[in-house]
C-alpha cells in the first residue's frame, strides 16, 4: 500500500461549482533509460498485469503481445502531500521558470499560485470560454522563450456562432503591482468545422526543439462529427503540427493535398487529453476509448490510427462501434491500450533525479482510477505498468523543478498534490 499523506495547504480560493453529470460518468473525461526498464521487466517474468477487472471487450483479442495488460511494476512506496487545496474543476498546470504555478479552470479562470502555498492571484484578460459539458479553459504551456518573451499559448472551447470548437491563442503575460493579465492576446487556430456539442475537445500543447508545436483534438463525440475522424478535410480526431506563430510547416505531411487541411499531423484519433516528448523527442500520446480501449499512440506522419472503422472498445450501450473490427489495412494498431479505460487526462515524461527507478517511464492522469498510471517502456513496447492511488480523479501531471510529480484534481474544491518518494520506506 502507498502512504498518502494528504496535507492542505492555507490556500482557500473560492471554489463552486460542481462537475458535469456526463464529465463524472463517461470514460472519455473520463525512451529514457530504456535498458534499466527492459532489465525490470527481464527480471520478473510472470509478473500478474496490474489490471485485473474483467475487459468490456472479453471477445477482443490484442494484435501482439504485450499490447494490453502488462506485468506489473514493482510497487513505488509515495508521499502524497496537498500543496494547493480549493480550486474550481482545474484544468491544467505549468511551472514558471520561479517555481510558481500556472493553472487554468475549465470555468474560464486563470491562477498565479505560490510555490510553497498562500493566496494566489487571477490572471485577467482571458477570452470567454464555453465551459458547458467538458468545456471551458483548457490547456497552457510557456513559450519555449518564455524567459525572455513571456507569451504563454492556451487552448480553449471557443463560443462562436452556430456552435463551438477548440481554438489555440498566445497572450504575453504581465504582472505588475500584484496583478497579473494576459496582453496582446492572438488566436493561432481554429478547429473547423464549427459544431454544437459540449464534448471531446481534446487539447494538450506539445512544443519540439524545432520550434513546432503540436497540438491535440477531440472528434467532438457525436456520431454525426466522429466519422469527420476519417476526414482530411476536417481537423476532428486530429493531432495538428503548427509553427509557433500559427502558421503551417511547410513539411507537414498533407501540405498541397487537394482537400486536405495542411495543419494534420495524423488522423483517425478519438479525444486526446494527454500528450507529451519522450527523451528521444518523439510525440506520445494517449486517447479516450469510448466503454474499454484507450490507447496509447506514437503518431507519426500522415499515419491513420482508426477511429471510428477499428477500435478496442464499445458503444457505452454496449453495443459494437462501426463495423465491430480491431484491424484494417492502412490503419495504425495502438502501442497499448486499456480495457476497462482509465480515462487519460494529462501525461509527462520522468527524466529528474527524486525518482530514479522512474526516469523513463510515462505518467499518465487516471481519472476513472483516480490516481497515477506509471508506464516503462523497452523499446517502443510498453514493458510494465504500475497504478498509483491517489483517490482523485486527475486531470494534469507535471513533473516538478524540484522532481517531485504534481497532479491537479479534477473537482470543485480541488487540489494540487505533490507525489514524493517515501520518507519512512
Amino acid at each position: 500500500m502507498n502512504r498518502v499523506a494528504l496535507v492542505a495547504s492555507a490556500v482557500l480560493l473560492a471554489a463552486c461549482g460542481t462537475v458535469d453529470a456526463n464529465d463524472a460518468q463517461r470514460s472519455d473525461d473520463v525512451t529514457g533509460n530504456l535498458s534499466a526498464t527492459g532489465a525490470e521487466a527481464a527480471a520478473r517474468p510472470g509478473r500478474a498485469p496490474v489490471e485485473t477487472s474483467p475487459p468490456n471487450a472479453p471477445h477482443q483479442d490484442p494484435a501482439f503481445a504485450g499490447q494490453t495488460r502488462a506485468p506489473a511494476a514493482e510497487p513505488t512506496e509515495v508521499e502524497v502531500t496537498a500543496v494547493v487545496d480549493g480550486l474550481t474543476s482545474a484544468w491544467a498546470l505549468e511551472f514558471l521558470p520561479d517555481g510558481r504555478m500556472l493553472v487554468t479552470e475549465k470555468v474560464g479562470t486563470m491562477r498565479i499560485l505560490p510555490a510553497g502555498g498562500g493566496q494566489g492571484i487571477e490572471v485577467t484578460g482571458v477570452p470567454e470560454v464555453d465551459a458547458r459539458g467538458q468545456g471551458g479553459l483548457l490547456d497552457v504551456a510557456l513559450s519555449p522563450g518564455f524567459a525572455e518573451d513571456r507569451l504563454i499559448y492556451f487552448s480553449f472551447s471557443e463560443p462562436r456562432e452556430g456552435g463551438n470548437g477548440t481554438t489555440l491563442a498566445r497572450a504575453r503575460l504581465s504582472e505588475q503591482g500584484g496583478t497579473a493579465a494576459l496582453e496582446d492576446v492572438e488566436i493561432l487556430f481554429r478547429q473547423m468545422p464549427t459544431w454544437q456539442s459540449t464534448r471531446h475537445y481534446g487539447s494538450r500543447i506539445v512544443f519540439t526543439p524545432d520550434d513546432k508545436l503540436f497540438l491535440v483534438l477531440g472528434e467532438r463525440s457525436d456520431p454525426e462529427p466522429r466519422v469527420q475522424s476519417q476526414w482530411l478535410n476536417s481537423h476532428f480526431g486530429k493531432v495538428i503540427r503548427l509553427n509557433l506563430d500559427g502558421s503551417v510547416p511547410d513539411d507537414n505531411p498533407f501540405v498541397g493535398q487537394e482537400g486536405a487541411q495542411p495543419e494534420i499531423w495524423s488522423y483517425g484519433h478519438r479525444n486526446v487529453q494527454s500528450a507529451t516528448l519522450d527523451g528521444q523527442d518523439r510525440l506520445w500520446i494517449v486517447e479516450h476509448g469510448p466503454r474499454g480501449g484507450d490507447e496509447l499512440n506514437q503518431p507519426q506522419p500522415g499515419k491513420n490510427y482508426g477511429w471510428p472503422v477499428i477500435t478496442y472498445g464499445l458503444e457505452y450501450s454496449g453495443r459494437p462501434v462501426g463495423e465491430s473490427i480491431t484491424a484494417k489495412e492502412g490503419m495504425e494498431q495502438p502501442v497499448y491500450y486499456w480495457d476497462p479505460v482509465i480515462a487519460p487526462s494529462g501525461m509527462a515524461h520522468y527524466d529528474a533525479d527524486l525518482f530514479p527507478e522512474w526516469r523513463g517511464s510515462m505518467l499518465i492522469g487516471g481519472l476513472a482510477t483516480q490516481g497515477l498510471v506509471r508506464l516503462t517502456l523497452d523499446g517502443d513496447r510498453v514493458a510494465s505498468e504500475e497504478r498509483i492511488d491517489l483517490g482523485h480523479r486527475i486531470r494534469d501531471v507535471k513533473v516538478g523543478p524540484d522532481g517531485a510529480v504534481y497532479a491537479v484534481t479534477d473537482r470543485a474544491g480541488g487540489q494540487i498534490l505533490r507525489v514524493a518518494p517515501d520518507s519512512e520506506s
